[in-house]
This record gives structure tokens, C-alpha cells and sequence, in this order.
């Protein structure tokens, strides 16, 4: 039996997981186990630091947000945001599901093909389509959200040479009381720029206008902001219909949906604020049924939320490398993964679980990975365990964007591990190594010897 860590005395105040002036107080619980799979085992067999992908949250999640919308209104089509998470397994997951591609670079557009999606079934945005990319586009019959007249002009120059007609459609900004304003996509709504785009569209004969295309920003916490800008969304599609008897064939509301990770510096946690599905879905779909679309002729709804439907499915498993007392007395721990795999960590306070009860005395600690970097900070000030060197660590909710945005910086990017539905163990991307690295450079023939 080994030596006990040593504890301070403290007074406990008994009150765990109780509202305060702030909401809830998250307690820090052990997460020992990710879908029945011990971590300390996941660690072992495949190295640390290690991302875990649960299947089956992805599932579930996607099966709710899916039953939010389509129980209330009933032309509904999801596209994931290959941004988000575009590893193939995850991606095919979601295809599997009934869900389209969302993607916005030729490099996205690519992978969605190598997945085995239909052109008709991908969805082109972004301000950055090259003309190789457009025509890729348009002979696949994809549809092409113009984000700027340049764009616009493009399109219409080339439709000139293809076999097909484009099928296109506009992004549009607006005011819905959101900020900051995401008005640097697309054509404005208030100024009149969006009907312009449209006339231009229309007036060139050359287009097919398929749809409206929206996405008011990211992590949005209320879903008024969703009911204002499906309102204007159906109301240019109306305007559309009455000025040049022209039915679009869908809205495309995009994303923004909120996930349960708190943000940096919020006065409440993201489970006492941030909206459900249902919420989003009651705003989006009620707004549309009630903008006077004749009911044989409902626009169907489009919806690209990534973040929402896979945040809750990742895990960031590690373990402590050293215990450190700073110059003004606080604790810090640090972590085998910092900002370089965990990018989310600039903008939300991650919670980090031990892997097994290690004490029930918390402490409050900065966390940082192991870059020398001043900015490599998981969070400034957390409340944690008395963990020591060699204690595994987990950090949940890591599904979106930590696989997409992390860099190769100073030391090689982890194993990503899928759990199947049947518990089995997959490696969905393997860990870099220096051959990876060095296959990608090369030496001019002076600096060889």
C-alpha cells in the first residue's frame, strides 16, 4: 500500500450542485469510462494525450435534433458542416443518418465526394470557390451559395461554357439583434443589396435560383434571433414569387446553434441559458409556417448546425505532467495537451473530470498543456482535485472544431479513436510521427550534404 497524498484541512461547506446567483455550480466528477470503455484502458492501448469519438452520441443527438424540426414542420433537410468535423468516419456517420455536406473549399468539396455524397446533395458556400472549384460545382449539379458579385459574375460567366444550368442560391446578412453583425458573408438584407443579387440572378436567365441561404453567426444563445431571420428569409421569398413568379425551392437557415460548453467569462452555465432544439426548432419552423407560404408549396427547410450535434460526442483524455506553484501562490497543473489540439480552449471553460477519484478536497488551479508558449492556457482559474504527476484527465464536450483547427506545433497530433455501437475500438486517424512530417518537405539539392 503507498504513502497517502497529503491533504490540507479544510471546512467543507456541504452544498454540491446547488443553484447560486450564477446558476449551478458544475461539480467535478471522474469520468473513468467513455460508452462502457475504461479511459486509464483507451490511454494505454493507443497513447497520451488521445481524442474519443462516441458513435453513439453522435446518433443520438443528430436523431434529436432531426425529431426537433421534423416533428413540427415537414420538408426538412440537415447537411453537416464538414468545417466542424470533417473526419471521414464522423462525416460518414452523419450521411448514414440522412444528412447532406455543407462544405466551404474545394478541399471540403473533395472529401464530400470521396465520402460517396452526391453532387445534388452537397452544399457550396463560403467566399473562397476558385473557378476550377465552380465549374467542379456546377457539372456536379451541386448547389452554389454566392457569396459576393464577384462571385455572382463568375458563375454566370462560366454557366456560358457548361453543360448545365447552375443551381444557386444567395447567402444573406441582416440585423437580428445579434453581436457582432456577421454582415463580411454574403449580400445585406436591409440595404437592399440581396434583391439586387436576386435581380441580377433572375434578369441573366442564365441561373437557377434554388434557394436563400442565412447564417446570422456562431454559438447563438437565443432563438428569437432565428425566428427574426427566418421572418425576413420567408418574406424575400414571397417578394421573389410576386416580382418574378419564381417558387424557390428551399431556405437554408445554416447554423450558430449554441452546445452546452460555457463560454469564457459567462455569468451562467451553458445548461441554464443556452436554448434546446427544441427551442431553435419552434423559432425556425413556426416563423416559416406562418409567413404565408401557400401549404402545398412550403419551401423546404435546410439546416447546417455542426457544433450542437457533435460537441457533446468528443472526449480530450491526457494526464497531468507536472504540478507547479506560480509567483502569486495560485497551483497550476500541467497537461500533455494544450491549445495546439484543444482550440475551443480560447473561448470556452472546458471542464476537466480525473479519470478516477483521486480526492475530495478541490483546489482552485490554472491549467496549461505543455507548449512553450505563454498563450498555451486551458483555463486561467478551475476548480479541480488534488491531482499530482501522472493522474489521467479528461476534458468532454471537444467534438467540434478541436480536429479541424488543431495545429502541428512542437510536438504531433494524437490518435483519434471512434467507440462504435458494439463497443469496439476504432482508429479513425492515426497519430503523426516525424516520417509524416518530413514526407511533406523537401531539401534543396545545395543543403543536402
Amino acid at each position: 500500500m503507498g504513502k497517502k497524498k497529503f491533504e490540507i484541512p479544510v471546512i467543507k461547506r456541504m452544498a454540491y450542485n446547488v443553484p447560486g446567483k450564477a446558476g449551478t455550480q458544475p461539480g467535478v466528477e471522474p469520468l473513468a469510462e467513455i460508452d462502457g470503455i475504461p479511459v486509464s484502458g483507451l490511454l494505454s492501448r493507443h497513447g497520451s494525450p488521445l481524442f474519443v469519438l462516441s458513435e453513439k452520441t453522435i446518433r443520438q443527438v443528430y436523431q434529436q435534433a432531426r425529431d426537433a424540426f421534423t416533428s413540427r414542420y415537414p420538408n426538412v433537410q440537415f447537411a453537416w458542416s464538414y468545417k466542424t468535423n470533417y473526419l471521414d468516419a464522423v462525416c460518414r456517420i452523419y450521411h448514414q443518418e440522412g444528412s447532406w455536406a455543407e462544405v466551404v473549399s474545394g478541399f471540403e468539396y473533395d472529401k464530400a465526394l470521396n465520402n460517396g455524397v452526391g453532387g445534388k446533395k452537397i452544399i457550396f458556400n463560403g467566399p473562397d470557390k476558385s473557378d476550377a472549384d465552380l465549374i467542379k460545382a456546377i457539372e456536379n449539379q451541386s448547389y452554389i451559395h454566392i457569396d459576393h458579385f464577384d462571385e455572382l459574375f463568375a458563375v454566370i460567366r462560366l454557366s456560358e461554357t457548361s453543360t448545365h444550368k447552375p443551381r444557386v442560391a444567395i447567402r444573406v446578412n441582416m440585423d437580428t439583434g445579434i453581436y457582432p453583425r456577421w454582415d463580411r458573408f454574403g449580400f445585406n438584407y436591409e440595404n437592399g443589396e440581396a434583391m439586387e443579387a436576386i435581380d441580377q440572378i433572375m434578369k441573366s436567365g442564365k441561373l437557377e435560383l434554388s434557394g436563400l441561404h442565412t447564417h446570422i453567426g456562431t454559438y447563438i444563445m437565443t432563438s428569437n434571433a432565428y425566428q427574426m431571420a427566418t421572418d425576413k428569409m420567408a418574406k424575400l421569398a414571397i417578394k421573389i414569387q410576386n416580382k418574378y413568379h419564381h417558387r424557390i425551392k428551399y431556405i437554408d437557415m445554416g447554423g450558430g446553434f449554441a452546445s452546452m460548453n460555457t463560454l469564457k467569462g459567462a455569468y451562467h452555465n451553458a445548461s441554464d441559458t443556452n436554448p434546446s432544439f427544441d427551442q431553435y426548432a419552434e423559432s425556425i419552423t413556426g416563423a416559416l409556417l406562418r409567413a404565408g407560404f401557400e401549404r402545398d408549396h412550403l419551401p423546404v427547410l435546410i439546416l447546417e448546425t455542426g457544433r450542437a450535434l457533435i460537441d457533446d460526442a468528443g472526449y480530450l483524455a491526457g494526464q497531468v505532467l507536472a504540478t507547479k506553484r506560480l509567483a502569486d501562490g495560485r497551483k497550476a497543473l500541467v497537461l500533455d495537451f494544450g491549445v495546439n489540439l484543444l482550440f475551443t480552449a480560447f473561448w470556452y471553460d472546458h471542464q476537466l473530470h480525473p479519470v478516477e477519484e483521486v480526492s475530495d478536497t478541490k483546489d482552485e488551479a490554472a491549467l496549461f498543456g505543455p507548449l512553450c508558449m505563454n498563450i498555451d492556457v486551458i483555463r486561467e482559474q478551475a476548480r479541480v482535485p488534488l491531482l499530482q504527476k501522472g493522474d489521467q484527465v479528461v476534458v468532454s464536450r471537444v467534438g467540434a472544431y478541436n480536429m479541424t483547427q488543431w495545429m502541428q506545433f512542437i510536438t504531433y497530433r494524437p490518435n483519434v479513436v471512434l467507440i462504435d455501437l458494439n463497443g469496439e475500438e476504432h482508429i479513425i486517424r492515426k497519430t503523426e510521427s516525424l516520417e509524416t512530417i518530413l514526407k511533406q518537405e523537401i531539401i534543396p539539392d545545395h543543403l543536402k550534404s
